[in-house]
């Protein structure tokens, strides 16, 4: 049993119950929910309900890892109430308009705190960001479904593997080569190819990655993820008509570089809407299945430190047991809370609500985007930028920066292959007829008028169940 009392197993099983009340959530009516409002008696009802299930998980999660209870409630109160606070501010119109995330509010709110003022004693103990991310985490595999993967076919599976496979490389080289070391430039290629901020997490866990490196990382990626939430689609507008003049094609193309591009499933979908709605259904489709990746990834970060031995050199022995150690055991949680999510939906068992998204994944995405709230404040409170702004920091901004220029560039070339060639040549889809020439054909099929009988005539095409004409 004591090889369970890591905080990897830990948190893998404290978050079984987030996923079970998610899958009541058609009876829970959709759940708690993060409010918009401060003003009205269910909003702080949500409040207590994310209070009470975060302190619960962090008192038996503190306790099964034998880590100090005293002090623990005041110092929670603290860094619940600024997570609660940087989740309202971005629900505002005007933040939700520029792009700006919960997740960005709490790591400056954090920042502030440490920097500007001082972290207190009594503030410490709660400060447990690693605690509260890898709950985060497992919540997100509930909404990666298999069958959000399969929509965009063979085109988007394969994109996504070419996108991951060549971009993760030539960013950890080109990170290597600005002389970042091994493990952070192993977590800035994560989060660079593949889903920014989970994957940073994911892949630090296995590298080894230094806390103040690894806030470092998901600080560029939440801030460089804002200009390009806007950047992206003026961008599609401008090239992707030199590739196509489909326009449906150009929307796949569009989509399937915005997915493949932006690092957070939030920014995805906020820049694919202003790119028309088939844009934003093939880029977050593709979103999704890059974030699949994240496990495999992993394995493969895992299966490559094995192989090397403690002194620096390689091993020709790589075994099973090293990769073991060394893969973060939550991610298991993601990869089954994915699996028995998608099986849920297969059979049906799932619920969707009147915007036509599915309840209980929507809920399990906001237990992890509020986990992700609160471990950022804890990652802001950890970090001091006197210890960030070094030269090594300053080549890993170069060395991402580059790695993501080469990402918009590459990604472009795959999206335009893949659904710009290889799809619309394999996999043809039959245009659908427009409403109005439907009905030109119904009534080319309408018997002459009789004098005297009543005339009803169709000024807009309409959808209606099935008519007989007598």
């Amino acid at each position: 049993m004591k090889k369970f009392l890591t905080e990897d197993w830990v948190v893998t099983f404290l978050s079984i119950p987030l996923l079970i009340i998610a899958f009541f959530a058609s009876e829970l009516d959709g759940g708690p929910k993060i409010p918009e409002t401060l003003t009205t008696t269910e909003a702080w009802m949500n409040i207590g309900v994310f209070f009470v299930i975060a302190l619960v998980l962090l008192y038996v999660g503190n306790r099964l890892l034998n880590r100090p209870l005293k002090g623990l409630l005041m110092s929670f109160i603290v860094i619940f109430a600024i997570a609660v606070f940087a989740q309202w501010i971005a629900k505002l119109e005007t933040i939700k308009y520029y792009g700006f995330e919960a997740v960005f509010f709490s790591v400056i709110f954090g920042l502030i705190i440490r920097n500007v003022f001082h972290v207190p004693d009594w503030l410490k103990p709660a400060v447990q960001g690693e605690f509260f991310i890898k709950i985060g985490v497992v919540c997100l595999g509930a909404t990666v479904l298999f069958s959000d993967v399969m929509k965009s076919g063979a085109a988007g599976l394969i994109q996504a593997v070419l996108v991951v496979g060549i971009v993760w490389f030539f960013a950890f080289w080109l990170a290597r080569k600005f002389k970042v070391e091994q493990a952070t430039a192993m977590t800035l290629a994560s989060g660079c190819s593949i889903c920014g901020v989970s994957a940073c997490i994911t892949a630090a866990g296995v590298a080894g990655t230094d806390k103040k490196q690894l806030s470092y990382i998901i600080s560029l990626v939440l801030v460089i993820v804002v200009p390009m939430i806007y950047l992206m689609p003026w961008l599609a507008s401008v090239v992707v008509p030199m590739f196509t003049d489909n326009p449906a094609i150009q929307q796949e193309i569009t989509g399937a570089w915005i997915g493949g591009t932006i690092d957070t499933t939030s920014g995805v979908g906020a820049s694919s809407e202003m790119a028309g709605e088939v844009a934003q259904k093939t880029a977050i489709v593709v979103k999704a299945t890059q974030n699949v990746l994240i496990g495999v990834v992993a394995f493969f970060i895992a299966l490559f430190l094995s192989t090397r031995s403690v002194d620096g050199k390689r091993s020709n022995r790589p075994s099973f047991g090293i990769v073991w150690d060394k893969f973060p055991k939550f991610i298991l949680g993601f990869v089954i809370a994915s699996a028995v999510f998608s099986v849920l939906q297969a059979e049906d068992m799932l619920t969707l609500n009147e915007k036509g998204k599915i309840m209980e994944t929507s809920l399990a995405k906001t237990f992890s985007t509020f986990f992700f709230s609160l471990s950022f404040v804890c990652i802001g409170m950890d970090t001091r930028l006197k210890d960030i702004i070094s030269k090594e920091n300053r080549n890993a901004l170069y060395a991402f920066l580059g790695a993501q220029t080469f990402n918009i560039i590459v990604t472009m070339l795959i999206a335009w292959l893949m659904f710009g060639v290889v799809k619309p040549a394999i996999w043809p889809s039959t245009p659908e007829k427009p409403a109005t020439e439907e009905v030109t054909e119904l009534k080319a099929q309408l018997p002459p008028v009789e004098a005297n009988a009543t005339v009803i005539t169709i000024e807009e095409p309409v959808v209606a169940p099935e008519v007989t004409f007598e």
